[in-house]
């Protein structure tokens, strides 16, 4: 049991590593968060949310596959190499691939006009949720551009400088 648990705690070790280096798997994060936000307001099958939570997975997954494929080449040689270019290319081509076809299921399941009239609806007759779904938008692009240390790291020194 405690090399299960020791195999957990590296495997979240990993992802926080990730998270906190790139930019990309936040930008996945945040999608997947909104994308799981606004589902709520459709009338989806257990199959469609399951859809949706296996592609989140996989898209997580292949980021954070690509992010360690692009660690060992740089590991291997910080030189210009083909081969290490191609394996960048193309670990980073199959995250690209996923999250194309992600994004035509989710034009498939979320492009329901009603549904997005009655969204709009629902914010614009309750300014607050709007205010804080707009402040959660400018929360999120701060935290895909710099990520959880950056975000430390200006506001310490902007304290600092005071």
């Amino acid at each position: 049991m405690k090399k299960q648990l020791k195999s957990f705690k590296s495997a979240f070790c990993g992802i926080a590593r990730a998270v906190c280096t790139e930019a990309h798997l936040r930008f996945h994060i945040v999608a997947a968060l909104y994308v799981l936000v606004f589902s709520a307001f459709y009338s989806f099958t257990a199959a469609q949310t399951a859809v949706l939570i296996v592609l989140i997975a996989l898209i997580i997954a292949a980021e954070l596959v690509n992010t360690a494929i692009e660690n060992v080449c740089d590991l291997v040689t910080k030189e210009q190499n083909p081969y290490i270019k191609n394996a960048k290319d193309m670990a980073a081509g199959a995250v690209l691939a996923l999250s194309a076809g992600a994004a035509v299921i989710a034009c498939v399941f979320f492009l329901d006009f009603g549904v997005i009239a009655k969204i709009f609806t629902f914010f614009s007759e309750r300014p607050l949720l709007l205010v804080l779904l707009l402040a959660s938008a400018v929360v999120s692009v701060v935290f895909v551009k710099l990520g959880p240390y950056g975000i430390r790291d200006k506001l310490f020194r902007k304290r600092n400088k005071r």
